[in-house]
C-alpha cells in the first residue's frame, strides 16, 4: 500500500475514492430516502465512538488537574474503555466480514477504498491493544493519567480520520444502492 494512504499518514481519501461523495454530499445524507434505518444506525455507532473518546479524554484531563481522584478515574476508564474496545472490535468485524464485501460488489471502482478501510482496521488493532495496555496501566496505578491522555489524543486523531473516511466511502454507496442485504 502507498505509504501516504496509511491511517497514520493520510489526511483524507484520495479523489478517486471520493467520486460518489460528489453525488451524495454529506450535508444531504439525512434527507435521502436510504438514510433512515441502517445508515442512521451506523452513523450513530460512529457518534458513540466519538463521544466515548471525548469522555475518556475529559476524564483523563480531570484526573491530571486533580478534579477527580485516581480511583474514580480508574472506575470510569474501566467502564468506558471496555465499552469502546468491545464495540469497536465488534463493529470492525461486521464491517470487514459482512458490509465491506457486499458494498465492494456494488461499486467495484471503490474496491481500493474498501481495502484501505480493512487495512485501517488492522492498524487499529495495534492501536486498540496499545489503548488497552495504557488504560490497564492507569487503572493499576502503574502509569500517570497525563501519559495516557497523550495516547488518547493520538488515538482519537487516527480514529476520527478512519471514521470520516469510512463514512465518506460507505454512506454514498448505501445511499445510491440502498441497504438491501446489509441489515
Amino acid at each position: 500500500m502507498d505509504h501516504s494512504l496509511t491511517l497514520e499518514t493520510r489526511d483524507g481519501l484520495p479523489d478517486a475514492l471520493r467520486v460518489l461523495l460528489q453525488d451524495f454530499p454529506r450535508e444531504t445524507w439525512p434527507e435521502h430516502n436510504n438514510f433512515a434505518g441502517l445508515v442512521a444506525f451506523w452513523l450513530d455507532r460512529h457518534l458513540m465512538f466519538r463521544r466515548l473518546m471525548g469522555a475518556l479524554i475529559d476524564d483523563a484531563e480531570q484526573a491530571v488537574d486533580r478534579k477527580i481522584d485516581a480511583r474514580t478515574h480508574a472506575a470510569k476508564l474501566s467502564r468506558y474503555g471496555s465499552m469502546l474496545l468491545q464495540n469497536l472490535h465488534g463493529h470492525h468485524q461486521i464491517e470487514d466480514h459482512h458490509y465491506f464485501p457486499i458494498l465492494a460488489t456494488r461499486e467495484p471502482v471503490l474496491n481500493k477504498g474498501f481495502e484501505l478501510l480493512d487495512s485501517d482496521h488492522h492498524a487499529m488493532d495495534g492501536l486498540l491493544n496499545r489503548f488497552a495496555d495504557g488504560a490497564n496501566a492507569v487503572i493499576q496505578g502503574k502509569s500517570e493519567a497525563g501519559v495516557f491522555r497523550e495516547e488518547l489524543l493520538s488515538f482519537q486523531s487516527m480514529l476520527n480520520r478512519h471514521l470520516i473516511d469510512e463514512e465518506e466511502l460507505v454512506v454514498p454507496v448505501i445511499l445510491k444502492h440502498g441497504p438491501g442485504g446489509l441489515g
